[in-house]
């Protein structure tokens, strides 16, 4: 009974060991994905977060945010439906022997229509916020934008230079 007792409080120990010796290593091991989760928090995705907006500033833009995406938050379901109407069309097309050009035209003017309508919104919300940004931080959030392109061009040169 002792030696069975024993061997259970060494067999628990060690595995306690074990365990907790893996616990410790952890951090090591994942302080890139921590260090962006709180990169993250602190607002590097966030442009606004670097422009040292003030407190009017920051409720005027979170104003401007929500009314553009709360409208767009209940039309979910009508863009989800639109989308899947639009690709059961495409697949009626393609799927037939012969094209039909009149409703490919169509297809192409209904999307066309609705690349205008999200770029002509984007523009009037970047436009409302540049108008409650004062001129330097009209001008940093330029260069961070500037930054941004920049990083993305050579991530995709980056992936172009892997992939050959």
């Amino acid at each position: 009974m002792k030696k069975l007792l024993m061997s259970t409080i060494i067999a628990a120990s060690s595995v306690f060991a074990i365990t907790a010796g893996a616990n410790a290593a952890s951090p090591a091991t994942d302080t890139a994905a921590q260090s962006s989760t709180q990169q993250h928090r602190a607002g590097a995705h966030n442009p606004y977060a670097q422009l040292n907006l003030t407190a009017t500033q920051e409720a005027q833009i979170k104003a401007i945010m929500q009314q553009k995406y709360g409208a767009q938050k209940g039309k979910a379901g009508n863009y989800k439906a639109e989308r899947e109407q639009m690709q059961k069309q495409i697949q009626t097309l393609t799927d037939s022997k012969t094209l039909n050009n009149t409703t490919l035209n169509r297809l192409a003017d209904q999307e066309a229509a609705k690349t205008k309508q999200r770029f002509i919104e984007r523009v009037q919300t970047q436009h409302a916020i540049s108008q409650i940004l004062t001129p330097e931080q009209r001008s940093k959030m330029a260069q961070l934008k500037t930054e941004r392109q920049a990083k993305g061009r050579q991530h995709w040169e980056n992936r172009k230079a892997a992939a050959k």
